[in-house]
């Protein structure tokens, strides 16, 4: 069934009332109509199959049949930092590291980032990554939106390191030593909400000081294997690995 995230005053104990966009593609783009079937889920993850009621141009109403009782969001609160990446390649990994149960994505400006977001228009481009967490959290059945978060400098980061149970900072200088086990040793420890921050740097990745500085903080650094990866393969890759552990 299509799902649709909505407001919490758009959900009663009974009914449900779609408006806008979400109405919009329910009626043009899917097509339905009275009796037809859909999920939709509030802010409070609260998530019920409904069954449609009445379909205008200005609003989709419907009755609530049941909640549903299945939880899909990952049991680890991971947060994805993620150095600045060139092109359009930020709005890949908010998709994908959506698809993938991210809790929350923090972009930040890492020393060997070579995009720099202007500053009046970093508005207009957190709401079109809310839009598109929006639309990847419906795609995959997700109980929850990732949260995008406004860009932080690479100080701000570390300030924040001390606000999670645990951060990893995905370092290839580790790959190139050789270092096998401290992504394997961290993943086995992790038990359901611990709060996790991931450190990926962009292209080039992270500078010995930027890593000095993260270290000094608590954090640990990890490899991703033998191989150098790309910056949005490596955000996906560790994603993975996590989702792996702690879900099958």
């Amino acid at each position: 069934m299509q799902r649709y995230f909505i407001a919490d005053e758009q959900m009663s104990d009974t009914n449900i009332s779609v408006t806008g966009e979400d109405a919009q593609h329910i009626r043009k783009v899917m097509r339905m109509s009275v009796g037809d079937h859909i999920v939709c889920v509030n802010t409070r993850s609260r998530s019920v199959v409904v069954k449609l009621t009445a379909v205008s141009e200005a609003s989709v109403d419907g009755e609530i049949l049941y909640d549903e009782d299945k939880q899909t969001d990952m049991p680890v609160q991971v947060t994805l930092a993620q150095g600045l990446p060139k092109g359009d390649k930020f709005e890949y990994i908010i998709q994908k590291a959506t698809e993938l149960g991210v809790h929350a994505i923090i972009p930040f400006l890492a020393e060997r980032s070579i995009v720099k977001w202007d500053e009046k228009k970093i508005q207009k481009k957190l709401t079109r990554f809310e839009k598109i967490a929006k639309e990847a959290s419906e795609q995959s059945h997700r109980s929850s939106i990732p949260q995008i978060e406004a860009p932080l400098d690479g100080q701000a980061l570390v300030s924040r390191v001390n606000l999670y149970d645990a951060c990893l900072v995905c370092d290839e200088e580790e790959a190139k030593q050789g270092e096998k086990s401290q992504l394997k040793q961290m993943l086995e420890t992790l038990k359901p909400g611990t709060r996790l921050l991931i450190i990926v740097g962009p292209e080039g990745g992270l500078s010995r000081s930027e890593v000095r500085e993260l270290t000094g903080a608590q954090a640990r650094t990890c490899s991703l294997g033998p191989r150098i990866l790309r910056t949005e393969t490596a955000s996906l890759y560790i994603l993975a690995a996590l989702s792996y552990q702690v879900e099958l």
